[in-house]
């Protein structure tokens, strides 16, 4: 599996991943995973660890979707991960995404904070719910406008405080505005109707911000659109 490194030292690395790989590792996982990568690549000679959660899941400290594509942090050593897990947890990070989503969302800037959990009548979805225990935030930019109405489409820059499973998804869908290509989220006719100028889910891990648990320095990292997202954004354009 060819994975774009973004950066890399005694401690870390911090990859692209492309749309279409599990990151952790799972019976259901069909081929490599990122788990699997970075543990043939790191961690084998680490075996004192394995028992460790550190060790147990690879030195991958957060997920990504497997359709969605872009940055993604892995740690090399114990300490690192759990310096980085603290600052996931702890909500320090700095996340934004870019997504498509159907119809045009108004206001251009907004934030909707509404709690996530499990679907109460599919295990495999999620879904807004009146949990306050697991409350999500989501702040949202647009940044590009294509066509009017419902009929139309925009690009939009998310930003989530919390990180909720599927929150993003979840959270558009809410709004009405399901994301372009969403298999699990988006409305069944327009969804085949993505499909046939958008093969995957348009959302993309385009930035993350962290503190450096070693050098205590602030590390930014970014992954640009990749160019199958950057095809079907143009088709819009007329």
């Amino acid at each position: 599996m060819e994975i774009k490194i973004i950066f890399e030292d005694d401690y870390l690395c911090v990859v692209d991943k492309p749309a279409g790989v599990v990151v952790n590792d799972a019976d259901t996982a069909k081929g490599e995973t990122i788990q699997e990568w970075f543990g043939n690549k790191i961690l084998s000679s680490k075996s004192e660890t394995l028992n460790s959660e550190f060790g147990k899941k690879g030195g991958v400290v957060h997920r990504l979707d497997k359709d969605t594509s872009g940055v993604l942090i892995l740690a090399k050593t114990e300490p690192i991960y759990e310096g980085l897990k603290k600052q996931f947890m702890e909500r320090t990070t700095k996340k934004q995404y870019i997504a498509l989503v159907h119809g045009n969302l108004h206001p251009d800037t907004g934030e909707i904070s509404l709690p996530i959990d499990r679907h109460p009548g599919n295990p495999k979805k999620f879904a807004v719910s009146e949990n306050l225990s697991r409350m999500a935030i989501t702040e949202w930019k647009v940044l590009e406008k294509f066509g009017s109405g419902s009929a139309g489409y925009t690009l939009v820059e998310l930003s989530p405080h919390t990180g909720r499973t599927h929150q993003l998804r979840v959270h558009m869908q809410h709004l009405h505005h399901p994301i372009v290509s969403d298999p699990i989220y988006g409305y069944l006719k327009t969804w085949k109707q993505d499909l046939k100028w958008c093969k995957r889910l348009f959302l993309h891990a385009k930035l993350l911000e962290i503190i450096h648990p070693e050098t205590q320095l602030k590390l930014k990292f970014e992954a640009e659109l990749p160019i199958d997202l950057e095809q079907a954004r143009k088709s819009l354009i007329h």
